[in-house]
């Protein structure tokens, strides 16, 4: 199996800085406004006033409590809070219906995807993005619908991407040993840490990614090499 990154490794870095994080904070006051009482959005503002609390005994120096204010905080620092990347997922959704965004793939991924399934090799992601905005992303992206070559989607309900406990679980589910699966990332220390617990690693270096810290991952710039 190969389990695929997506910021950086199927898509560039800067599609998610520069189109779907500004999207988010300039539509998720509108989406609370006329969600805030749905179930899907009481529950993920509840989960971050807990995640707030929790940083404030830690000592965090946080803005007053607001949703927008803490989710500002949030995002201003890349924290990969579980339900922001929810309540981002939801705000995201909307904005691929309307026709506002297109899920960015570099042009050698969808042939990449297309051989593997052919293969009958399977292919998984695990982003820190929400298993609802990597479905959008990738069934919405401009190489059209590509879920079709996806098998699984993993997030950070099934753990953080730098805990090899994450990894473990993931070859569990997915009923391989860790061995049987390869993870491509462009991020070191998720790398280090899916070796950590037996998996297979290549590093993706993409134009745009920063250069990595010293590492002896294997590295392709295309999935052409894969």
């Amino acid at each position: 199996m190969i389990l695929l990154d997506i910021e950086g490794t199927t898509t560039p870095i800067a599609f998610v800085t520069d189109t779907l994080f500004p999207y988010a904070r300039a539509h998720l006051p509108a989406y609370l406004r006329e969600h805030g009482s749905s179930i899907e959005c009481t529950r993920a503002v509840a989960r971050l006033h807990a995640e707030y609390e929790a940083e404030r005994h830690a000592g965090a120096e946080l803005p007053p409590w607001s949703v927008m204010s803490y989710v500002e905080w949030l995002m201003d620092r890349d924290r990969k809070s579980t339900a922001l990347k929810e309540l981002q997922g939801r705000v995201w959704e909307a904005g691929y219906q309307r026709g506002e965004l297109v899920g960015a793939v570099f042009p050698d991924v969808p042939p990449a995807l297309e051989r593997w399934r052919a293969a009958g090799v399977p292919v998984g992601i695990f982003s820190s993005g929400s298993v609802l905005a990597q479905r959008l992303l990738f069934g919405r992206s401009s190489a059209g619908d590509l879920t079709r070559f996806l098998t699984h989607y993993f997030d950070t309900t099934t753990g953080a991407k730098q805990d090899p406990v994450s990894y473990a679980r993931i070859a569990e589910t997915v009923d391989l040993p860790p061995g049987g699966v390869t993870f491509v990332s462009d991020v070191v220390g998720e790398l280090d840490a899916a070796r950590m617990a037996g998996m297979r690693t290549i590093l993706s270096d993409r134009p745009g990614n920063a250069p990595p810290p010293p590492h002896d991952h294997r590295v392709v710039t295309s999935f052409d090499e894969l």
